[in-house]
């Protein structure tokens, strides 16, 4: 079942997404060389705590961390750790949720550290208009497969592939809720959008190939190719009009 928010949620959404888009900004001024992700990540729990907030993810479902920072191949659910040292030259990729008075919010940004490859500056940019090309169809009355075809069309026509294991989700009192959102489809399929639903859409974007593994740790994702990955979410609510983003 998909759940429509009231408007006194979708505010207390909205004020715990404006908490998630300053720890994210925090986070990508403070990632440079020499710095291991675990800093980051203890970082990002003191600031959550502070803002009077919880980390989605610690302990969720025995995840270890409080963001998942998965660099270059890797790309999503990297678990942070002391001997994880970010470089000149890697891309970053961080994902973070808060709790914030009984509801979650959730984003993601892929980001580099120093000069690369103009492939992977493509690469992101291209990840972030998809996600944006995506929601201009996230209004009443369309389906959401609109949103996943519009995903897709924007990542394949730039000659990159979408990863299908993974997808978006509904989100509010809890982390993950219906409905499940793909990056890929057909248009016109699936729930008819409404007024008030909460949506964590996220396209997950590789070169080459889709082929993605996970680790032995049973958390790590990354690229089968060991080729550069990147990964741009936010949490936005359906309006009357165009949909409100509540974690920029």
């Amino acid at each position: 079942m998909i759940i429509i928010k009231t408007e006194y949620e979708i505010e207390l959404m909205r004020e715990g997404g404006k908490i998630l888009s300053k720890l994210l900004n925090h986070l990508i001024d403070l990632a440079k060389p020499g710095l291991s992700t675990l800093e980051l990540d203890r970082f990002a729990y003191e600031f959550i705590l502070s803002s009077g907030a919880k980390p989605s993810f610690l302990n969720y479902n025995g995840f270890p961390a409080s963001l998942c920072i998965s660099l270059n191949e890797v790309l999503i659910h990297g678990i942070p750790k002391e001997n994880i040292i970010i470089k000149e030259g890697d891309t970053v990729s961080i994902d973070a949720g808060i709790y914030y008075k009984g509801y979650h919010t959730d984003a993601a940004r892929t980001f580099t550290v120093g000069k690369v490859d103009k492939t992977i500056t493509k690469l992101i940019d291209v990840t972030e208009k998809s996600f944006f090309e995506g929601i201009s169809y996230a209004k009443p009355g369309n389906r959401l497969s609109d949103i996943s075809a519009a995903i897709e069309r924007t990542v394949v026509s730039a000659g990159f592939f979408v990863v299908r294991e993974y997808v978006g989700h509904g989100i509010g009192r809890n982390l993950h809720e219906e409905p499940s959102i793909p990056n890929y489809g057909k248009p016109g399929n699936g729930p008819v959008l409404k007024k008030g639903m909460t949506l964590a859409i996220e396209p997950m974007v590789l070169q080459k190939s889709a082929r993605v593994t996970t680790r032995s740790d049973g958390w790590t994702v990354a690229a089968t190719n060991g080729l550069t990955t990147s990964h741009y979410e936010n949490t936005i609510v359906i309006t009357e009009n165009d949909p409100e983003i509540l974690t920029i």
